[in-house]
């Protein structure tokens, strides 16, 4: 058998109908399959690989590492330089009040931990989390994912989990001093790039300050540049209480964290001992990855990280200018009378049209056009635009251009 028979008998499947490409090679925006066709990775991995694939310094660092060490022990007891190095300087990026690193192996497990972290903080047991809202398919966090139709095949999960419509004065009201924490996105990302409106979500922080309760930042898929600032929550002048990051962290390496005061963390150090391990979390590789990424990404917004006594997000110059001026690129270039709407911030875009089966025909018809796309889970009337943050604008206007060629294919 071939590879793609060996694939679909004995890698288990997600889905009915896979992508199915055999890459053999990627670098920068670009992936090549077995055949040596060429393909634009428009979704980056889905916003992992923020810098380009096989970045040099990304693979200088991995390299280093591995000749250095791998795997110790397990995660928190023994002192490893990258993971020690890359949660200090992702502290020196972040608020004050947002000092202490934990290290997952991915954005589901951060969720877990943070929902944990909550609960031993606050000593209370509900979580409010908002419909068309993904934070990722283990149990904890399948159940504050906002859709029944991703929930119900697997219940019963977590009681007392309340499901609220984002941007709205209910969801607002909802929330007391019963609750543990609320876990919310900047943008929500498989709701099709819908962004926070501004008030509401300075309202959401006063709400759960007043109520003693947590706000998880879900920042997931947003961070690392995605929408135009390091961080998304910069552009609101809001700081969460728990910050969760995965994908572009670990700069194409499996890696998550959860990110908090550091007189929260310590509470899972205690009743019980060992509140939270994991064996492989941090794993050092994966450290080492994530940290020359976020250097490398530094280096290209050209950012002067020159906080206000570090207690705030105030910064010269935080705006990462080259991905605003992208999208804005694209949204000038992506003009077509199917197209409904664009929705989104940065490099974190929804081309709308007026159906999902148009949509889906489009993102297939992409992937034989050598654009690698896909729609989104709570909005699958979206074709879902993420590529590389590093890609240019010669780029932006070929993909541009491209998809314009494939919409009207599907429509003539």
């Amino acid at each position: 058998m071939n590879n793609r028979q060996l694939f679909l008998q004995h890698v288990a499947q997600t889905s009915p109908a896979p992508i199915g490409l055999e890459i053999v090679k990627a670098e920068g925006i670009y992936m090549w399959d077995v055949a040596g066709q060429r393909y634009v990775d428009a979704i980056s991995g889905f916003s992992v690989m923020n810098i380009g694939h096989g970045h040099p310094a990304v693979k200088a660092a991995i390299n280093k590492q591995v000749e250095d060490y791998m795997h110790l022990l397990v995660y928190g007891e023994i002192i490893e330089s990258p993971q020690v190095q890359y949660a200090k300087r992702l502290s020196s990026l972040l608020p004050a009040s947002l000092d202490c690193v934990y290290f997952t192996n991915s954005g589901a497990e951060a969720v877990e931990g943070a929902m944990k972290l909550a609960k031993r903080v606050t000593g209370r047991t509900q979580i409010i989390a908002f419909n068309n809202a993904y934070h990722g398919s283990t149990q904890g966090a399948l159940s504050i994912m906002g859709g029944e139709y991703w929930r119900n095949a697997y219940r019963p999960l977590l009681p007392d989990v309340w499901h609220v419509d984002f941007n709205t004065a209910e969801a607002l009201e909802s929330i007391t001093e019963k609750t543990a924490c609320v876990v919310a996105e900047v943008v929500q990302a498989e709701a099709g790039a819908k962004p926070a409106q501004q008030s509401w979500l300075t309202a959401l922080r006063q709400r759960c300050t007043d109520t003693g309760t947590l706000l998880v930042f879900d920042e997931i898929q947003t961070g690392f540049g995605r929408t135009g600032s390091l961080w998304a929550f910069e552009q609101y002048g809001v700081v969460p209480d728990i910050l969760l990051l995965g994908k572009a962290l670990g700069g194409g390496l499996p890696l998550g964290a959860f990110i908090a005061s550091h007189a929260h963390m310590q509470q899972l150090t205690y009743n019980p001992v060992l509140g939270h391990i994991s064996t492989f979390a941090g794993h050092p590789v994966c450290c080492a990855a994530g940290h020359a990424a976020l250097e490398e990404l530094i280096k290209f917004a050209n950012i002067n990280l020159q906080f206000a006594g570090h207690s705030s997000l105030q910064t010269a110059n935080c705006i990462l200018e080259t991905v605003i001026e992208k999208e804005l690129q694209f949204r000038s270039q992506l003009h077509h009378p199917a197209i409904k709407a664009i929705h989104g911030r940065g490099l974190l875009l929804a081309v709308e049209f007026e159906s999902a089966e148009l949509c889906q025909r489009i993102c297939h018809a992409a992937v034989k056009a050598g654009v690698v796309t896909d729609w989104f889970l709570f909005a699958p009337n979206c074709l879902r635009i993420a590529p590389p943050l590093i890609i240019t604008l010669a780029q932006v206007a070929q993909v541009s251009e491209l998809l314009m060629q494939v919409v009207q294919s599907q429509l003539d």
